[in-house]
């Protein structure tokens, strides 16, 4: 192997490329492929149906497939073979050396990108101008979101900066219990100044009408503004032909005030990299986030304010409520369906909750009382499972589905166990599992009865020939960070206000990961009888889980959970 080509990560982007090269043509022909049927017998296909597009008969210039294997890069995977197939041009990488080269490129925890910042992204969730006794689970899943794209964008070195700033930051208890890591602050003398030349503004706008207090007017409206008008001779495109006249109050003007003041903060580094400002809203306060959009268009012409995105959530339906149900009360109510489901799966060791066991009361009172002074006590240890498991299960629940689609959230729904595949708490057990096992090696290793886990060059990984081994390898520590970049790529300035953007990958990908995780675990046996000639086997399983338990902690860094060594 190369010394260049020891020196950086292969990728998938990068071998796809190689691929179309070294076939002559610049429509992308090859795919990756990922089902384990598949990758019994190829990791990359250019289909037939593709080859008859791009050569007279589908036949591939023969001197071309020779190629393929001898294709290099520094980001390119070693590839072993390059054959013909009724499929059609199917190739293999070599297993052992991808391995090798992936195995020692691990994933630590996400830090911020070295180097200069690639451009400053503000997102501003107006579900967090309200009290926090007006949170919903429509406006949480908002609030998720956009704590979840923060730390995705900031992983890819770009400057983020959330509004608004909370105020009276001890009542937004349901956010630092769901770790969501958002500012507070009033605001102070500069924020204060921004109103006023924002009303100056106003006062000196062709659109707006001052009010006077009087009969017949709303409390607190300073202006009316004429919207329809200024989208119609701007020529704004993506706006909700409903927009008419928007009365405006001192509330409205703090909240574009945020706005700006967030903007000014944002590193200048030139036009090219002029400030975003994403609007990440739920699909039934868009047209009042719409208005703020227009307003600030008019009393600010600004660059920035032509390049605001609306980020809209789907709905959020709540089946079985008996009465509306805030964000807090859906909280308890989840921590109170984990506390059971742990109770059910592990019995006396999860079992803290003096006078209230499960089954005592019903859910719906059970939430009730958490809302008052607590009386009950947990085991530490296991409260802090428990809370984390309930963190997972709302993120997982809340954005594992594409933002744009409906979330059903069934309230009386316990199965927020670790036994779904597809919840947050199933990957969490997983990621214990790592844990577990590497604490078991570990001691094994402090009592002598295994040698210390050797270098990676040392590592002799032809001995991973199962099946799951190659599959944890090629379907997700391979296309990781491209997965993350996906994660947080927002598409370019348009002239429509509405973006979509990944924001289920994430989760996606650590259920899957999951899924096939436990699938390998569950057939394999890891550490073996400690017997030297077993040792080459166990040692390179070892560095791929390691590398594994590396790419859980990374993904749920991003959700802001922290990994449990136990459940």
């Amino acid at each position: 192997m190369g010394e260049e080509m020891g020196e950086s990560r292969p990728g998938v982007a990068a071998t796809l490329r190689a691929l179309n090269g070294a076939l002559g043509r610049p429509a992308s022909l090859w795919v990756k492929e990922s089902g384990a049927r598949n990758l019994r017998h190829r990791d990359f296909l250019a289909p037939r149906a593709a080859l008859s597009a791009a050569f007279p008969g589908g036949q591939v210039p023969p001197e071309a497939v020779s190629a393929v294997p001898s294709l290099r890069g520094p980001a390119v995977l070693p590839l072993r073979i390059c054959r013909q197939t009724p499929a059609g041009l199917a190739v293999q990488v070599h297993r052992p050396e991808a391995f090798q080269r992936l195995l020692g490129h691990l994933p630590g925890p996400p830090a911020p990108a070295a180097g200069p910042r690639t451009g400053c992204v503000v997102l501003h969730c107006p579900a967090l101008h309200s009290s926090p006794a007006a949170l919903r689970p429509r406006h949480l899943r908002s609030v998720l979101l956009a704590d979840h794209l923060a730390q995705l964008l900031r992983a890819q070195g770009v400057d983020v900066r959330l509004v608004p700033a909370l105020s009276e930051e001890r009542s937004w208890d349901v956010l630092r219990q769901l770790r969501i890591c958002w500012p507070s602050g009033s605001g102070g003398s500069a924020l204060t100044d921004a109103i006023s030349a924002l009303k100056a503004a106003l006062g000196r706008c062709p659109c707006a009408t001052a009010c006077e207090q009087g009969p017949g007017t709303a409390e607190g409206v300073i202006s009316k503004v004429q919207l329809k008008s200024f989208v119609e001779q701007q020529g704004l495109l993506g706006y909700d032909p409903n927009l008419d006249v928007l009365l405006v109050t001192e509330r409205t003007l703090r909240s574009l005030a945020e706005l700006q003041e967030a903007v000014l903060q944002c590193p200048a580094k030139g036009q090219s990299s002029c400030c975003s400002i994403v609007h990440v809203v739920n699909c039934e306060e868009e047209f009042q986030q719409q208005q703020l959009d227009v307003l600030w268009r008019i009393l600010d012409p600004g660059a920035h304010t032509a390049l605001q995105k609306h980020l809209v959530c789907g709905p959020v339906k709540v089946t079985n409520p008996s009465s509306p149900i805030g964000a807090d009360q859906y909280f308890q109510l989840r921590k109170r369906q984990m506390y059971e489901a742990s109770v059910i799966k592990y019995g006396e060791l999860a079992q803290g909750v003096s006078g209230l066991g499960a089954g005592n009361i019903s859910t719906w009172e059970w939430t009730k009382l958490s809302m008052m002074a607590p009386t009950f006590s947990i085991d530490e240890a296991w409260k802090e499972v428990i809370d984390t498991l309930t963190v997972a299960a709302i993120r997982f629940e809340m954005l594992s589905t594409a933002h744009r689609s409906q979330i059903t959230l069934d309230l009386e729904n316990n199965n927020i166990s670790t036994k779904g595949t597809k919840s947050g708490a199933f990957v969490m057990y997983n990621c214990a599992r790592l844990a577990t096992l590497f604490g078991t090696f570990q001691r094994a290793v402090e009592q002598g009865t295994y040698p210390p886990l050797p270098p990676v060059s040392d590592l002799n990984f032809s001995c991973l020939r199962e099946e799951g081994e190659w599959l944890l390898l090629f379907n997700y520590l391979l296309p990781f960070p491209e997965v993350l970049q996906q994660a947080a790529q927002l598409p370019p300035p348009s002239k429509g206000i509405r973006i979509t953007a990944n924001t289920e990958t994430v989760c996606k990908f650590l259920i899957q990961l999951s899924m096939d995780f436990s699938s390998y675990y569950n057939r394999v046996h890891i550490l073996g009888e400690p017997f030297p000639h077993l040792f080459d086997q166990m040692f390179a399983r070892l560095q791929l889980l390691g590398a594994v338990r590396d790419v859980f902690h990374s993904a749920l860094a991003t959700l802001h959970l922290p990994p449990l060594s136990q459940i």
